[in-house]
């Protein structure tokens, strides 16, 4: 898990709306999921090449907005319930590393959206 800063997130749950806002952050490129998994070793089947992570630095801004559906869910006996809103959301992406540097479209496109959910939720001690 990395950190963000705390006013990087805005939500108003009721307004059926929330903000995440990153800019600069430091991560590591592992140019696919078999050399995030193996820390660059590659695998050998399928053969996937290892391939050493680099440093790089990424930023994003992702928008819920609107409710589109809600559904309340409650578990008593695993100790769970919350509320959640079905929404749009557009992304706004780059990442730049040595020699590199990718964009998302600008503007994000909501259409692109597949789903997205925002939630309030209770569980275990907090559960009552």
């Amino acid at each position: 898990m990395i950190p963000v800063r705390h006013n990087a997130v805005e939500v108003d749950f009721d307004g059926a709306r929330a903000r995440l806002r990153v800019h600069g952050m430091d991560v590591f490129d592992d140019h696919d999921l078999a050399n995030s998994l193996t820390q660059g070793l590659g695998i050998p089947t399928p053969p996937i090449a290892g391939v050493f992570p680099v440093h790089a630095k990424v930023s994003f801004d992702v928008e819920w907005d609107g409710a589109l559906a809600m559904a309340e869910i409650e578990n008593t006996a695993q100790l769970f319930k919350g509320t959640f809103l079905s929404t749009g959301a557009t992304i706004a992406w780059s990442a730049e590393q040595h020699g590199f540097q990718f964009q998302s479209d600008d503007p994000a496109d909501p259409k692109a959206n597949l789903i997205s959910v925002l939630g309030r939720e209770k569980n275990g001690v907090f559960f009552s």
